[in-house]
């Protein structure tokens, strides 16, 4: 009898990407997975140590888990990025954690829970910390986790993440990444490439190119020199491929060439996600950001210069250390200047083992935090319902990602016998698309004219009647019912 897995994953693209992969080992391994910790001979927390909140919401996790490892035998693993932080204290706050694997190790993963099953636990497994050595003696401890890839664990069977570069080198005051994901390693494009054509051979359709600075990728394992922008020309012709994206990028590394490209190549998405983090040139000093504000504006003329039709997102963060009123409204001000398709908007959370939490006090007060985030926040949606409200009336490209979160169901008319219900796509440039079709449209990229929008999302109908099958009284997607 197969064991029973339960994967919870916390985090980014690369948490998701990690259980993509884990569950698609412990499948071959032949584990079965569950949608729920109840059904779970094994429990798995893929974790983020970004943030506190996500921290929190594992540790809360763990409590719980306590009590139905005393009800039911059960394997309980934590994975992931607090894994490689926090080790000694997972185990010392949850004792019943039977092994803790890091980013760098989740190759011993089904080692780990072998010799958990004979007893042998608590198991540890963690990547050598950044001071142990030297940078490459640290990467070597970071191992590549490359296994083939099963198209039934991803959330979308038509998209797929797909690493081309491990860690980062940055050293941002605020970010943990560097010490839980290890130096800054390119993988070789060969493997990239091979990669990407199984994938396509799947029926993906849209990859993204995901590393922590994107655009900093250059593999030289070949004796040559491979950048960004040369591995897009490189991906570009894949069979069956239709769409390349590539995130998170840095603004010290959208370099001219990788601008061409987004230009050049049509399956290439004119997108691009640079975080800005802040308005300040006195906090981007403090948060070691490495350019200025002016820097950073530049570098939006240059793309817009090159790619006119760009959508271009950001991050930023409120309540950095000492951040004043003035360093928040200079934040504000390059919002409003830069017109962001959206931003993602957080509260500065200190990250124990990093240069701001040991050199500089948390001194901004909560309140405050909140406050700011939600007046940012209150900008940029203005900003995205003005942009998003000028494609009402026009037909945009849509890659049909499956049933919306909230989808609803039209009962077919006659004899039509396929279900309507609510659907979610994004364009080209990463817009969000709700309408109403029928699910055997996953998976397509098909014409959706625009009726509707909000700040980050639009309302649509397909233009096609072929489509969408015939329904008795269909709900009007402008009907915010």
């Amino acid at each position: 009898m197969p064991k029973t897995v339960y994967l919870y994953t916390v985090g980014c693209q690369m948490n998701v990407l990690d259980s993509e992969l884990v569950a698609s080992e412990l499948l071959a391994a032949g584990y079965r997975l569950v949608d729920t910790p109840r059904a779970a001979d094994v429990i798995l927390l893929n974790t983020c140590s970004v943030r506190q909140h996500a921290e929190d919401k594992v540790y809360s996790a763990l409590g719980r888990l306590k009590h139905a490892k005393q009800r039911r035998r059960r394997i309980i693993g934590v994975l992931g990025c607090m894994a490689q932080k926090d080790h000694q204290q997972i185990l010392r706050r949850a004792p019943h954690v039977d092994l803790v694997v890091g980013p760098g190790q989740l190759g011993k993963l089904h080692e780990a829970l072998e010799t958990v099953q004979n007893g042998g636990g608590p198991v540890v497994a963690i990547s050598a910390q950044r001071a142990a050595g030297s940078k490459a003696e640290v990467a070597r401890s970071f191992v590549p986790f490359d296994v083939p890839r099963r198209g039934e664990v991803r959330p979308v069977r038509c998209q797929a993440l797909v690493r081309i570069m491990f860690g980062c080198d940055k050293f941002c005051t605020y970010c943990i990444v560097p010490s839980v994901r290890g130096p800054e390693q390119s993988r070789p494009v060969a493997q990239i490439e091979q990669e990407v054509r199984r994938l396509a051979d799947q029926g993906v359709v849209e990859v993204t190119l995901i590393g922590q600075t994107v655009n900093s990728y250059h593999d030289r394992s070949s004796g040559g020199s491979v950048r960004l922008a040369d591995l897009l020309y490189r991906l570009h012709d894949t069979s069956g491929l239709r769409r390349i994206k590539f995130v998170t990028n840095h603004p010290n590394h959208m370099d001219d060439d990788l601008l061409a490209a987004v230009r050049d190549l049509p399956k290439v998405n004119p997108y691009f996600h640079v975080p800005a983090q802040s308005g300040s040139d006195r906090i981007l000093k403090l948060m070691k950001r490495g350019y200025s504000v002016g820097q950073y504006c530049e570098m939006l003329q240059r793309i817009r210069a090159a790619v006119p039709q760009a959508a271009i997102t950001s991050d930023f963060i409120v309540g950095f250390c000492g951040e004043t009123e003035e360093d928040f409204q200079q934040t504000v001000e390059l919002v409003r200047r830069a017109r962001f398709k959206n931003s993602f908007i957080f509260k500065y959370s200190p990250r124990p083992g990093t240069k701001a939490a040991a050199l500089w006090a948390d001194d901004v007060p909560q309140s405050v935090k909140l406050r700011r985030n939600n007046q940012l926040l209150a900008v940029q949606n203005a900003i995205s319902l003005e942009d998003n409200q000028r494609l009402v009336g026009q037909v945009v490209e849509v890659l049909v990602e499956g049933p919306s979160k909230v989808a609803r169901k039209s009962s077919p008319a006659g004899d039509a016998p396929t279900e309507i219900v609510q659907l979610v796509g994004r364009t080209r440039c990463d817009r969000i698309v709700v309408f109403d079709g029928s699910l055997e449209l996953a998976g397509q990229i098909l014409p959706v004219v625009v009726q509707r929008a909000e700040a980050v999302t639009l309302f649509g109908a397909l233009t096609d009647n072929r489509y969408s099958a015939p329904v008795a009284a269909a709900h009007s997607l402008c009907d915010p019912s």
